[in-house]
């Protein structure tokens, strides 16, 4: 999915684009996360998250493009890392069906994110559990904004283990450009 174009260039094609990004989820297997020691799935409710910023609320469809092209950067974050950034867990009080009928239950809501840069592209992935259930793919986004010189530093030297690409600056220059999500 990777094109020369800006994200503002490529709207027009966003149904394409949005079609294509579908076929490639659609193909994700869940994979074994040593990070978590758990398989992570991907559901149709992580690409609805991809969509929508909340129930009926859909995202502009710049962020959009910008996570479609992400979503093999999060697999091979999900598959290759061995540790997660950042966790947080917190119970919330949900609608769930009890033979039948709908009632609110507390349940405990874990997440994990994990933070990568693959060619030159700082990148966040999250993975939710709810109660006992799967550990399901949540989100992709970019992870630009940091407060740390340091960070910016490490984000223009990074290189490695093939990731490389000829156009890694251009990438980051039309990806900053534009509003923040």
């Amino acid at each position: 999915m990777a094109n020369k174009r800006t994200i503002e260039e490529r709207v027009a094609e966003y149904d394409f684009i949005k079609s294509e990004a579908f076929a490639l989820y659609d193909t994700f297997t869940p994979i074994n996360s040593a990070a978590i020691g758990q398989k992570i799935f991907f559901t149709s409710e992580g690409f609805n998250h991809l969509v929508y910023s909340a129930p009926k609320k859909m995202r502009d469809k710049r962020s959009q493009i910008l996570r479609f092209d992400m979503l093999s950067k999060a697999r091979f974050i999900l598959e290759e890392s061995t540790t997660f950034q950042e966790y947080d867990e917190e119970i919330i009080n949900k609608r769930v069906n009890r033979k039948g009928h709908w009632v609110l239950k507390n349940v405990l809501v874990r997440c994990w994110g994990f933070v990568a840069i693959v060619q030159k592209f700082r990148v966040k992935v999250v993975v939710t559990q709810e109660g006992n259930g799967i550990i399901k793919f949540l989100s992709v986004a970019p992870a630009w904004f940091t407060k740390q010189y340091r960070d910016i530093k490490i984000i223009e030297t990074s290189v490695g283990k093939g990731l490389k690409n000829e156009d890694d600056d251009e990438v980051l220059k039309n990806a900053t450009v534009g509003d923040a999500f």
